[in-house]
């Protein structure tokens, strides 16, 4: 009799528990996601969407990349991903953005700011959502350089996953096919969420670029592509498919989105990734929209290896006309215009050198119409001998420059157009 009441009250706990287990699956509103599966799971009633209303009065990607002229980024700010919520804004110690901020840039004479934008961190982990408040913040920050009259460049920027490892639900992208799945339900739910946020209320001065170096993060190839490498040519396959289902998924959203200027990075946001064979610019039924987006720290060796080189030489000058010349000849040529979304070089104490480059880099370039964004992370003086990554040229609480030399190369750079 003991056994059998034991037995018994054995089954009823297990019994209690599939109940309770199966009571709380019922009451869950997370969705179950099968692994094949490319769908949107975002929580629509929670998500930000715009009510504007604005004409779209853009004629060509060419024309309006001419019109950007110069621009600056907001570096280490939207992007950062430490702390959390709102307070993720100011982790990597930078200053909160205010309408002055934005306002001191108009001031300064630049027109195009770039903002880098983290989301990941912001997301729910089981159905994708963004946090509405993230969002608006955002919205807030690219209204006011609207008002301004500046044309603003928003992107996915640090969601790039760190290793080859199979991925967690919205942990981000990844460019290999152990992740592809999870990177396009991640990239699906959220440009569907920036599309909604940001449509007819927003014209032709607002730029969406799909990725931010897109890159084989945690291997030997992060940083370049190699044609005989089958896993980059894997990553090159997946990134084409993330840059065309982000344009679909823009243009699928209607409005002014149907016609908004969309810029498309190859791996590593590198001209040398953009040049392979194996990189395609995604296929698009409006015609003259799309824009290649490439960075340039170039050459390497002064505008960012520490200790690197301190001189700008003739043969420096060589290395930029070279790819100033191919891409022209690769994409603009045939109606891709180029947006250099990052450009820079750091802080070595050369301030004469840092201005001739600046000067050739952004003459140069304007002569095949592209705009150049200046990365600007906020810092900028040196500790030590190390020189890396000092690419601080504004300072945000006071609306002023560091190098006004600097200023003024990038200001002189659109008086000389030859286009």
């Amino acid at each position: 009799m003991i056994k059998i009441l034991y037995n018994f009250r054995k089954f009823q706990t297990l019994l209690l528990t599939v109940l309770c287990m199966l009571f709380i699956s019922a009451c869950s509103n997370e969705p179950k996601i099968p692994d094949s599966e490319v769908a949107l799971y975002f929580d629509e009633t929670s998500a930000v969407k715009d009510n504007g209303n604005k004409q779209f009065n853009g004629v060509s990607a060419t024309q309006t990349v001419k019109d950007m002229t110069v621009g600056w980024n907001l570096g280490n700010t939207l992007d950062a991903t430490g702390g959390s919520g709102l307070s993720s804004e100011t982790s990597w110690s930078q200053p909160k953005t205010t309408k002055a901020m934005i306002d001191g840039l108009a001031n300064s004479g630049i027109k195009t700011i770039r903002i880098p934008v983290s989301w990941s961190n912001h997301m729910n982990k089981k159905n994708y959502t963004i946090d509405s408040a993230w969002m608006n913040r955002v919205k807030t920050i690219v209204d006011w350089a609207i008002e301004d009259g500046m044309y603003v460049i928003l992107n996915d920027h640090h969601d790039n996953f760190g290793s080859p490892a199979k991925m967690t639900t919205a942990a981000g992208y990844y460019p290999n096919k152990v992740n592809k799945n999870e990177s396009e339900r991640f990239l699906l739910n959220l440009w569907t969420q920036i599309a909604l946020a940001f449509n007819n209320g927003y014209d032709e001065h607002l730029i969406f670029e799909t990725l931010n170096e897109p890159r084989l993060a945690g291997t030997n190839n992060e940083w370049w592509f190699d044609s005989n490498n089958a896993t980059c040519r894997e990553a090159a396959d997946c990134l084409n498919e993330y840059n065309q289902l982000i344009l679909d998924t823009i243009r699928k959203s209607g409005g002014n989105n149907q016609k908004r200027y969309v810029s498309c990075p190859g791996l590593q946001a590198s001209p040398d990734s953009a040049f392979a064979s194996a990189f395609k610019m995604p296929q698009d039924d409006e015609k003259g929209k799309l824009i290649l987006s490439v960075h340039m720290y170039t050459p390497y060796s002064f505008a960012m290896e520490s200790p690197g080189e301190t001189i700008f030489t003739s043969s420096h000058q060589s290395n930029l006309d070279y790819y100033f010349s191919k891409l022209n000849n690769s994409f603009i040529s045939k109606g891709y215009p180029v947006i250099i979304g990052e450009m820079g070089a750091t802080n070595k104490n050369n301030l004469d050198e840092r201005v001739k480059w600046f000067n050739y880099f952004l003459t140069e370039s304007r002569k095949y119409g592209m705009t150049s964004c200046l990365w600007d992370n906020g810092v900028w003086e040196i500790q030590g001998n190390k020189y890396d990554e000092h690419y601080g040229f504004y300072n945000r609480q006071n609306q002023t420059w560091y190098f006004p030399e600097i200023l003024e190369a990038m200001i002189n750079s659109t008086r000389t157009d030859k286009m």
